[in-house]
């Protein structure tokens, strides 16, 4: 099914037979059809209530809140209802609506098997290749893709294998590594908040437009919902990360020794070395996956999830992204 998305077609009213009472109902059907990014996600969602057989409003949504979807159908429906001369209708029994099944996983649709896709994916984020190295390397394989493709795959499913693998991330340590580093999109200079805790373990990262204490606080605010407070905080002498911390963190202590950011600006070393192949970065979205995709395999190679465990330390990276296909 193709449509835009919101398009709802209501056909004629019908006539159903209700299951307790076995007598004529009125119902209304209707469907909604969204089309999101290259499929179309077809629904049909059927209620009546004996009543005034009420329909149900329309529905709207975006890529992201599919789940949300899914739980907003579990509403109560009326069956067995009835209403005489003004009395309060009774209900003799109430059931969840059926869940819209929304069906297949992230991979379908597409004309690779998830294993291919999982493995591009790996090695660009993994190692220091551009998309025709890659479409290189695969093309020696058997694998005929495009570059463009590889692309689209590397920006749409590293969230996703990112967000799969929350679950089975180590905690961070109280004590983390704040700085900032500098990258180019499109020309111009941007500025990559990162933080590392003296386990190694890339805590966040944020790619912001300005250096200043806005940024430093959203960084801050992002990173504390997600990990809770630090108990030490070491930077540099940046004005800005001082008045974020205290903002943000006010019973963290803040260290601004001299040296004692080493670790940080060591781990910067790595994002450098990592978009050094690249012929630059495009857009401020692109450069925030490909950025927090190289924090997350780094965070995979250095252990610091629950994943490929069993695995030797140079196939751990496999390994693990093998148990999150199936997951997606």
């Amino acid at each position: 099914v193709h449509a835009p998305v919101g398009l709802v077609v209501i056909p004629p009213r019908c006539t159903r037979r209700d299951p307790i009472s076995m007598k004529n109902s009125t119902c209304s059907r209707r469907r909604v059809t969204v089309s999101t990014q290259q499929k179309s996600v077809a629904m049909t969602a059927l209620a009546w209530d004996r009543r005034n057989c009420a329909q149900l409003g329309p529905v709207r949504f975006g890529v992201g809140s599919i789940p949300a979807l899914r739980s907003s159908f579990h509403r109560h429906c009326c069956i067995g209802g009835s209403s005489r001369d003004g009395e309060t209708p009774v209900m003799r029994r109430s059931r969840f609506c059926p869940p819209v099944d929304l069906g297949g996983s992230a991979f379908s649709g597409f004309r690779f098997p998830p294993e291919v896709i999982v493995l591009a994916v790996r090695w660009y984020l993994r190692y220091g290749l551009s998309y025709r190295d890659l479409e290189e390397l695969l093309a020696e394989r058997g694998v005929e893709v495009d570059h463009v493709t590889l692309f689209r795959w590397v920006q749409r499913f590293t969230p996703l294998l990112v967000d799969a693998a929350r679950p089975c991330r180590h905690a961070v340590s109280g004590r983390w590594f704040v700085d900032e580093t500098y990258v180019k999109v499109s020309g111009v200079w941007r500025y990559v908040y990162r933080a590392v805790d003296d386990q190694g373990q890339v805590i966040d990262v944020y790619v912001s437009v300005r250096r200043d204490i806005a940024a430093a606080r959203r960084f801050f605010t992002a990173a504390i919902t997600a990990h809770g407070a630090p108990v030490e905080v070491v930077t540099d002498l940046a004005q800005a990360l001082e008045t974020a911390i205290e903002e943000t963190a006010p019973h963290a202590f803040h260290n601004t020794e001299q040296y004692a950011n080493n670790r940080v600006e060591c781990d910067h070393g790595r994002l450098k070395a990592r978009l050094r192949p690249m012929r630059g970065l495009k857009t401020d979205r692109t450069a925030t996956v490909v950025i927090a995709g190289h924090a997350f395999m780094q965070n995979v190679r250095r252990g610091h999830y629950e994943l490929g465990v069993e695995a030797e330390p140079r196939l751990r990276v496999r390994d693990a992204l093998n148990e999150l296909t199936e997951t997606i």
